[in-house]
């Protein structure tokens, strides 16, 4: 893989062999079959590995030797609820209805591409064996009149590329080495924490408590990368490594993978995405309190009351100081789902027992420090320090393009061009690609969430050079650039939540929001 990287970036080898292909009049999955060079074959990957399948799965049996029903997209559109759920993969239609509940990526996923085209969703979502073994169970027919844009073409045909140079196949070697690297910054803060190096000192216990920290922000990177199955690329290996791992990290992979699962998919949706709904603690955009609204994921109605209006008013002001608390606050999340399992949820009791053995070592190692106040601040600067974590992880989006409703209804809002405006990336130099964990390719990372963290640099050229031909907007501000864009977009959000209104019902709102509607 070293190899191939170098040679990646010495050239732009993929939009070189894509400039010679003349595939510009081919549309919807042919223009991929075009780029295999074998008509009807597409690459896909299973675990990883690149293999060409046909472009559609077989027949189920009710359909051998018959014609297939014809649809429009329009009429698919109508099957959107959770008693009648269609979706458009690859110009065919399939009733997922009775498949819902069963989803192991949960159900927030499903029902927000209810009666919409999930072809780039779910081919970037899923392995060659899904398509092969699962899908044709639940085919109804044949879509006739998608409409393929010039740079989905371009961003299918790029994925293509990507496939069949390898690029989707884990280096183990960057895993070991990453593994190592966690072990050490473990072991060594055992070993301060305890007394073992540093004769006992305070300066060296807190160290420890610095250097866990640190090693929990790392091994975060390996659960996000678990969790999108982007290790083995084995939907049950990851995510049984990553629910063993509750017992270094504290989290469950499970909560995580029903809330990032969602938010992928409809990133920056005010009323679905649960990864910007911190209502009544923080508000990302005015957008949020302009009236109540239904919060999809947690089922329950947002709103600004008087302890939110409070609280976001002033938010800019504790932003930062209390990421370095926010750790709680995914211990806590994470405990309650396996509890209450309001979505599909597996290995729930390993991550429960990890999670306890957690807190046991965790609270037995701050407190074996000779005074109570050393162990309150251990504690204190190991999550402070793994805080760094939150604000790489909000980052990404906090600052970018909300909107209100459902995407992938027009060609404005086409799944490419969503995750390109509602994401940016971090400029990072190579060197220091570690610590940010692949995060500052979040562009990348969102178009192609099943590409291991090792080859995102490499992507990144071509998605730029894709964005640079179309005339899309590609965001690449730097870390500290990037906070301070967000910062303006928090003290924004506050100054406008200091100009709300009572409404009726007791929430504040938005007098924009009135002004616009004519009440009153």
């Amino acid at each position: 893989s070293l190899s191939i990287g170098a040679v990646c970036l010495q050239k732009p080898f993929v939009m070189a062999i894509l400039r010679q292909r003349k595939t510009d009049d081919v549309k919807g999955p042919a223009a991929a079959a075009a780029a295999t060079e074998e008509p009807g074959m597409i690459w896909r990957e299973d675990n990883g590995v690149s293999k060409l399948e046909p472009v559609h799965p077989r027949l189920p049996k009710r359909l051998e030797g018959k014609s297939l029903p014809k649809f429009t997209a329009a009429q698919v559109a109508k099957h959107r609820t959770s008693e009648d759920c269609w979706v458009i993969i690859d110009e065919r239609a399939y009733d997922i209805t009775s498949f819902i509940q069963a989803h192991p990526g949960g159900v927030g996923p499903i029902f927000n591409m209810a009666g919409k085209d999930a072809s780039d969703v779910f081919a970037n979502y899923h392995s060659a064996r899904v398509y092969r073994t699962m899908l044709p169970a639940y085919m109804v027919g044949e879509v006739t009149d998608m409409v393929v844009e010039p740079h989905v073409a371009d961003f299918r045909n790029l994925r293509q590329e990507m496939l069949r140079e390898g690029l989707f196949k884990t280096s183990y070697l960057f895993y070991a080495k990453l593994c190592t690297w966690m072990a050490s910054l473990f072991f060594c803060s055992v070993a301060l924490s305890v007394g073992a190096i540093g004769a006992g000192a305070t300066w060296a216990r807190l160290l420890g408590g610095a250097l866990m920290g640190v090693f929990w922000q790392q091994l975060a990177g390996l659960g996000h990368d678990l969790g999108h199955s982007g290790v083995t690329h084995d939907f049950h290996t990851d995510h049984i490594v990553g629910s063993a791992l509750s017992c270094l990290m504290g989290l469950s992979i499970g909560w995580w993978k029903s809330d990032h699962n969602t938010h992928h998919v409809v990133c920056n949706a005010i009323e679905h995405d649960p990864n910007i709904q911190h209502m009544p603690l923080l508000a990302i955009t005015p957008k949020i309190f302009e009236k109540p609204f239904w919060d999809t994921y947690h089922k329950k109605v947002v709103g600004m009351d008087r302890i939110a209006r409070a609280l976001v008013s002033n938010q800019h002001l504790f932003f930062y100081p209390f990421m370095a608390f926010a750790r709680w606050n995914l211990y806590i999340q994470g405990i309650i789902f396996l509890l209450a399992q309001p979505d599909k949820l597996h290995y729930w009791k390993t991550e429960l027992a990890g999670i306890i053995f957690f807190f046991v070592w965790v609270f037995s190692l701050a407190f074996s420090m000779p005074t109570w106040g050393m162990a309150v601040a251990w504690i204190v600067v190991s999550h402070a320090v793994a805080g760094i974590l939150h604000v790489q992880i909000v980052l990404s989006h906090w600052s970018m393009e909300t909107y209100h409703g459902s995407p992938y209804t027009t060609k404005e809002t086409e799944w490419y061009l969503m995750q390109l405006r509602t994401t940016m990336n971090v400029a990072t130099p190579p060197c220091l690609d570690f610590v940010h964990l692949g995060l500052q390719f979040q562009i990348e990372h969102h178009l192609f969430p099943r590409l291991p963290r090792h080859n995102l640099r490499k992507a990144r050229t071509e998605v730029l050079a894709i964005c640079k031909k179309h005339g899309i907007h590609y965001h690449e501000p730097g870390f500290f650039a990037g906070n301070f864009e967000m910062w303006k977009a928090l003290k924004a959000t506050a100054l406008a939540a200091r100009k709300t209104k009572c409404g009726d019902a007791g929430f504040f709102q938005s007098a924009l929001w009135e002004g616009l509607n004519i009440v009153g």
